[in-house]
């Protein structure tokens, strides 16, 4: 465990919070611009932290910066593409699981600030543009935006997952689906296999008559698993969850988690916290599976 590494960063965040709210606005771009370049480094150090407690106590002063630096320079794609992956991953990791209601709401911020980066890489008003218009705009996007469809796509799919009574919400999943094939096109390696690992779950989640497909599912959890060389370990969970409790087949599922909790999760450093809710989520579904599979 690295605690007070960990601290350290946390209190320099608040400080540097601190600092910038007397900033003339003479100096608020350089300001900010200098603190965005700090965050990555913030941004990386926590990716490699284990300790969920300390992580999770810290994300809301962390988001809260994010919230000031984008009102203080909202047109940076690259700070709106931060402040998207950042909600996204405290909902996804912290909140989800056991406050649905609050995640939406964190989605949609996510959403929001990825639409926004995505606007600024050309595409503006993906929810509302004529459909035809949308697929012209996302075919004309190259590799360079790769980072803002991908979480762009996959952020306002999470939205959409907790927001299922919406009919106007379920009318968007078609665009959510073609920025992923885009992605799918430009670059399937992205984030670890990501892209296959969002159509595998496209697929296992949807009945078969609403275009569900369990045999496409799973072609798209193997090929994300290999992208991912099996150490990205959100994915084995993501597979065990979707596709082998929707086949019933409870020896791939127990199966699927034991190799998750089997490997260490600081294989690639990056990877550390990631890993570390995987491990977290795999222990409590091993923990349910004699209830699903009675």
């Amino acid at each position: 465990m690295m605690k007070r590494p960990s601290r350290r960063i946390w209190i320099c965040v608040a400080l540097l919070l601190a600092a910038l709210l007397p900033s003339c606005a003479a100096n608020k771009k350089m300001t900010v611009g200098a603190t965005a370049m700090l965050l990555e480094d913030v941004a990386t150090a926590t990716s490699k932290q284990s300790d969920l407690k300390v992580v999770e106590k810290g994300m809301p002063a962390y988001l809260m910066l994010m919230d000031g630096m984008v009102e203080a320079v909202p047109a940076n794609e690259r700070l709106l593409l931060a402040a998207a992956q950042s909600y996204a991953s405290y909902a996804s990791a912290f909140i989800e699981d056991k406050d649905p209601e609050y995640a939406l709401a964190l989605f949609q911020r996510a959403r929001d600030y990825a639409m926004a980066a995505l606007a600024e890489r050309g595409l503006q008003n993906p929810a509302t543009i004529p459909f035809e218009t949308f697929e012209s705009q996302v075919a004309a996007l190259g590799p360079k935006d790769v980072p803002y469809l991908f979480w762009c796509a996959a952020n306002w799919g999470s939205w959409i997952s907790l927001n299922l009574e919406s009919m106007e919400a379920m009318a968007e999943l078609p665009r959510v689906e073609s920025m992923m094939r885009r992605v799918l096109v430009l670059d399937e390696s992205f984030h670890y296999g990501g892209p296959h690992l969002f159509m595998g779950i496209w697929y296992a989640a949807r009945p078969p008559m609403a275009g569900g497909d369990l045999e496409r599912a799973q072609e798209h959890f193997n090929r994300a698993l290999e992208l991912g060389k099996h150490q990205f370990l959100m994915t084995a969970v993501y597979f065990a969850d979707y596709y082998a409790r929707k086949t019933f087949d409870k020896q791939l599922f127990t199966e699927t988690l034991q190799n998750v909790l089997e490997t260490p999760v600081d294989t690639i450093p990056e990877l550390t916290l990631l890993n570390t809710v995987a491990h977290r989520k795999a222990r409590q579904m091993l923990k349910e599976a004699d209830d699903y599979f009675e």
